[in-house]
């Protein structure tokens, strides 16, 4: 058991989302260590509800050999299925505390999500490449301001959406508006500053920091929908 127990704080502490362990020091001298290049899909049912959302994320050269040399249990420098498997199962089980990264509002009101089914991992072109499908827990119909995002609350990964065509809707109903929001880091702080005391920062467990400047991808639609 101890070997199990070992082999496991070495492998989550490899990964991103050991973040809230690394940043325990203090939130105000946070900043991101891991990239990763994210595309969202959004799939919408007939009756104009969220059936799902598809992620993909690509993470930087860097973390992702960091991630190889990990892994490679058999020093081949390459992931074999097995060790794929194990990364997929060490990001999966540490995303679960941070509801794998997602966040959905609707009309400023949470919107909780079930947990994915499984979590894949690919090594492409040196790059590691987490894909994932989530659902909504409950009946989320089309109407009024609804929001996706992804963001790390202990703003120790950075996942970014760089082209507005990484968020992709199918279908997209005729009455409703896609846009994509990037808040101004400094505008996003001044018009939260009353929130934002050393308290907040301190928080080894995150902040809203994080999912405050980070980019999101807002649905409007005027039809109230099925069942509304």
């Amino acid at each position: 058991m101890g070997q199990l127990s070992n082999t496991n704080v070495q492998m989550r502490t490899v990964m991103f989302a050991i973040a809230a362990i690394l940043t325990s020091a203090g939130m105000a001298c946070a900043h991101p260590h891991v990239f990763a290049e994210a595309r969202l899909d959004v799939e919408i049912t007939s009756a104009q509800t969220v059936k799902s959302l598809r992620h993909i994320w690509r993470f930087d050269e860097v973390f992702s050999s960091t991630v190889l040399m990990e892994f490679d249990k058999n020093s081949d420098l390459k992931l074999d299925d097995e060790e794929l498997n194990r990364v997929s199962k060490t990001v999966f089980d540490a995303l679960a505390e941070y509801n794998y990264y997602q966040i959905v509002t609707k009309d400023g009101k949470d919107v909780a999500m079930k947990p994915p089914a499984e979590l894949t991992a690919k090594y492409e072109d040196g790059h590691l490449v987490i894909l994932f499908q989530s659902d909504p827990a409950q009946f989320l119909q089309l109407s009024g301001k609804i929001y996706f995002g992804i963001y790390d609350p202990t703003f120790y990964t950075a996942i970014n959406f760089s082209e507005d065509k990484n968020f992709v809707v199918e279908p997209l109903p005729g009455d409703c508006l896609r846009q994509v929001v990037r808040p101004d880091p400094d505008e996003a702080i001044a018009q939260n500053q009353g929130s934002l005391t050393d308290a907040f920062f301190n928080d080894p467990a995150g902040t809203d920091l994080s999912k405050i400047v980070a980019t999101r991808f807002e649905l409007a639609c005027t039809a109230k929908g099925v069942g509304q």
